[in-house]
């Protein structure tokens, strides 16, 4: 897994992979992953291949257990065993949300839709993002809550 610390730029209006303010991890997909989504670490593989690969987060069946991971979002789609680079933790362009989303809320794994980030409910201990802009067609920009 190669880290890429991007170097420091404080011109307003710069593009987003122009920021430290974000830092970005490459890992190989465990599956299926659009841009956007949320991802974690692909337990079901074995050894050390579970921090090297990323799925994800799996909510289906709206069954969700309180602090579910979360590595960060998913830059582009890529497919099982393609490389995909995560933004892990800082600033990440359309990441998938609910429709509720509003500004400056904190934002954890939607416990109905897999790889989507929701208002935070209370009970929910694992904050995965703070949201930058209201959810337009379920994206929004997000600073991602590092938890590597």
């Amino acid at each position: 897994m190669a880290t890429s610390t991007l170097i420091q730029s404080l011109i307003p209006g710069a593009a987003a992979n122009q920021s430290a303010r974000s830092k970005r991890q490459t890992f190989l997909a465990g599956g299926t992953i659009a841009a956007g989504q949320f991802v974690s670490l692909d337990s079901s593989k074995t050894g050390a291949d579970r921090a090297l690969y990323v799925k994800v987060v799996d909510t289906s069946g709206g069954a969700i257990a309180i602090g579910v991971p979360t590595v960060g979002v998913a830059l582009a789609a890529a497919a099982a065993g393609d490389q995909v680079v995560v933004t892990v933790a800082g600033y990440a362009e359309n990441a998938s949300v609910g429709t509720a989303t509003t500004i400056d809320l904190a934002l954890t794994i939607d416990g109905t839709t897999s790889g989507r980030a929701s208002i935070a409910a209370a009970a929910n201990v694992n904050i995965c993002a703070i949201a930058l802009e209201n959810a337009t067609s379920n994206t929004a920009d997000v600073w991602v809550i590092p938890s590597m």
